[in-house]
Order: structure tokens, then C-alpha cells, then sequence
């Protein structure tokens, strides 16, 4: 019956594809890549930035972090901020 009365006020002949709900009426499909080289093929490489080469250390192989973090003078260090 009720369909009948929507024929009727619309005034064509809906199918039953038609009449879906868009969100839960069909399945969705995946339309291309989901990955991000899909959506940015020409995306810098970043790759190279990850790399740790001697050459790049500032302060040379013998540098000890640890012991110039302990000669940190925090008081002063406190002041400067």
C-alpha cells in the first residue's frame, strides 16, 4: 500500500534499488589506494634523514653525552629561562 503511494505522489516508478537508504542501502566499495604513496606519489623521501652517519656528529665519536649532561650548570641554565 504504501508503496503504491509513493508511485503515486512521485509519479514514476521507483525500483527498489532506488529506494535504499544511501548509508546502509549497498555496500560501499573502495575507489583506488588507501596507502599514502596512492594519495602522494611524489612525496619527498624522508628516508635519508633517518640515516647516522659519522660525518653528520658534530661532536665525533668520542663525545660523552652523559658526562656533559652532568656538568650542566642547572641553576644558571633555570635563570636563562
Amino acid at each position: 500500500m504504501f508503496e503504491k503511494e509513493i508511485q503515486n505522489t512521485i509519479g514514476e516508478n521507483m525500483t527498489s534499488e532506488q529506494s535504499k537508504c544511501p548509508v546502509m542501502g549497498t555496500a560501499h566499495q573502495a575507489v583506488g589506494g588507501t596507502a599514502n604513496q596512492h594519495w602522494w606519489p611524489n612525496q619527498l623521501n624522508l628516508r635519508i634523514l633517518g640515516q647516522n652517519h659519522a660525518q653528520a656528529d658534530p661532536n665525533g665519536e668520542d663525545f660523552d653525552y652523559a658526562e656533559e649532561f652532568k656538568s650542566l650548570d642547572f641553576e644558571a641554565l633555570a635563570k636563562d629561562v
